[in-house]
């Protein structure tokens, strides 16, 4: 498939190259934005493109901006709509990934937050799955701590905290591990470099809450729903121990990017039986069909991008 030609770009539709920002803009500079993580699914036997619980992220990204004092203008609905015309104009027939970002532009010397000089850009690009789904993925718990949410607030997402995350995966990926776990401060686990984090012990599914310094993700709070509604499991979301993860009999990583990837090993400590648990391939075949526009009674998560005759 060609590469998206368009972006959303200063109220309007550019041209992607035309879109830029100054070196000297805070948002470089000073990390002063917050951004969101949306995908959107190809449905081959409908023909059609699905964009998956765009109000929720969207209700995240403005509560981003109040947290950071970033005066937002554009409604949730209004940056629905533009998501959907963006997707269509680029003529996306494939999964894929949408990155709204809402930064201070100001190029003044000083990391001081402004009023004005305020942007949102939406860009899209085809993305498949972002850590090894079938294989699943290997993680070590990392050195470095969560940045607390009293340091830099864990549940928007700020640009600048994910030199937290860039670090941690860095160092998982160099002593050989796919993805680094973070523990908060007080030792307590909290979640993957971009990812939440769910476990399974004596068959209950558990995870840690959104109060250990994570962001309140929005595929984790729909895996807990679709797992208790559907499923019937029992769902924990309590402080998870490091050691826990050493003893659980599954594990997987969640999140808009990593969709949900098996966890087969921790600390070069295997999990389970080192492949994807019956738990997980349950959960994981109901949420795929859920994305797709495939559950009718999850519809309303879906947004269809392409009108039907």
């Amino acid at each position: 498939m060609p590469e998206p030609t368009l972006a959303y770009f200063r109220g309007d539709f550019r041209p992607f190259e035309e879109s830029k920002v100054s070196i000297r803009s805070k948002a470089l500079n000073y990390g002063l934005g917050c951004f969101e993580g949306i995908r959107a699914y190809w449905n081959p036997e409908q023909e059609q493109l699905f964009v998956f619980r765009a109000h929720e992220h969207y209700t995240r990204m403005h509560q981003s901006c109040d947290i950071l004092h970033l005066p937002f203008k554009e409604s949730v609905e209004d940056l629905a709509a533009v998501t959907t015309e963006l997707l269509r104009r680029n003529n996306h027939r494939e999964d894929t990934y949408i990155r709204p970002i809402f930064f201070n532009s100001s190029e003044t010397l000083s990391p001081l937050f402004t009023m004005e000089d305020n942007e949102l850009a939406i860009y899209t690009l085809p993305l498949r799955d972002y850590l090894d789904v079938d294989k699943g993925v290997t993680a070590c718990v990392s050195s470095w701590r969560r940045v607390s949410d009293n340091m830099i607030p864990a549940r928007a997402k700020p640009t600048a905290a994910y030199l937290n995350s860039a670090l941690a995966r860095f160092e998982a990926r160099s002593n050989g591990y796919d993805e680094a776990i973070f523990l908060t401060q007080e030792g307590a686990v909290s979640e993957g470099s971009a990812e939440h984090l769910f476990l399974v012990r004596n068959g209950v599914l558990v995870t840690p809450s959104s109060q250990e310094d994570n962001l309140d993700g929005i595929t984790r709070r729909t895996l807990v729903e679709l797992a208790r509604a559907e499923l019937g499991f029992t769902v924990e979301e309590r402080r998870v121990s490091r050691t826990e993860l050493y003893v659980a009999e599954e594990a997987f990583f969640c999140g808009t990017g990593a969709q949900m990837s098996p966890l087969v090993a921790v600390d070069h400590r295997q999990v389970g039986d080192g492949e994807c648990g019956p738990m997980t391939r349950k959960l994981m075949d109901l949420y795929f069909r859920v994305v797709r526009g495939e559950e009718p009674k999850y519809a309303h998560w879906c947004t269809p991008v392409y009108e039907k005759a």
